[in-house]
């Protein structure tokens, strides 16, 4: 199992030459995740990024452009921290689902700002106003459910699973619970709510399965 310790993207204060862009993608989510998209401005971007705001618009248009790539960058800095967790090895697909569990668990202690999610937090607040931002934040959360999708589908095969439930339906609620969690989290500026939402998805899918709750 790989540290569960999120990625933080701590930043250098002048970044290497030609890194400017990933340096203020990097700035975003970690602006954001802290503040908000529209408490962010252009100025601490290229505050946070080590970076002109020459160099910002030389890379991007607008600060939504910047949002629409963020989202994008999100799923590449992510997806294979998510790959890594939980325990590949295990060939019984419902025991590598509940490892993965146990690790976004762990994840969930680590302060609200750096566990949180980029694209659900970003998406939440500008899905009426950015429709570019929030297309991309859709495509980044559904590239996010995709690998849980393959553990479930696997799971359904050798293990059966009551008519109608399928492996997108139950990837898409394992994510559900993540984002609703978070939300819960944050009112009450404490994770227990999320860790707990993850403990009920937990048995959920124990009795789902006819397992014994892991």
């Amino acid at each position: 199992m790989t540290n569960a310790t999120p990625v933080s993207h701590q930043l250098t204060p002048s970044p290497p030459r030609g890194q400017a862009r990933r340096a203020l993608l990097d700035a975003a989510i970690k602006l954001v995740r802290r503040q908000g998209w529209a408490a962010t401005t252009v100025d601490e971007l290229c505050s946070s990024a080590g970076v002109t705001k020459g160099a910002f618009f030389h890379h991007f248009p607008s600060k939504e452009a910047l949002g629409v790539a963020a989202a994008k960058h999100w799923v590449e800095v992510i997806g294979p921290f998510f790959a890594e967790g939980g325990d590949t090895r295990l060939s019984d697909p419902l025991d590598r689902i509940f490892a993965y569990l146990d690790f976004r668990a762990e994840i969930a202690k680590a302060p609200l700002d750096v566990a949180t999610c980029f694209a659900g937090t970003l998406v939440q607040e500008v899905f009426a106003s950015s429709a570019p931002i929030r297309d991309a934040c859709g495509a980044t959360i559904r590239a996010l459910v995709e690998p849980l999708t393959e553990d479930f589908r696997a799971a359904i095969e050798s293990h059966g699973a009551p008519a109608g439930v399928t492996a997108e339906s139950l990837a898409i609620y394992t994510h559900t619970v993540f984002q609703g969690g978070f939300v819960m989290a944050k009112a009450e500026n404490d994770a227990a709510p999320l860790i707990d939402a993850i403990a009920q998805l937990k048995r959920y899918i124990a009795l789902l399965f006819g397992r014994a709750h892991p």
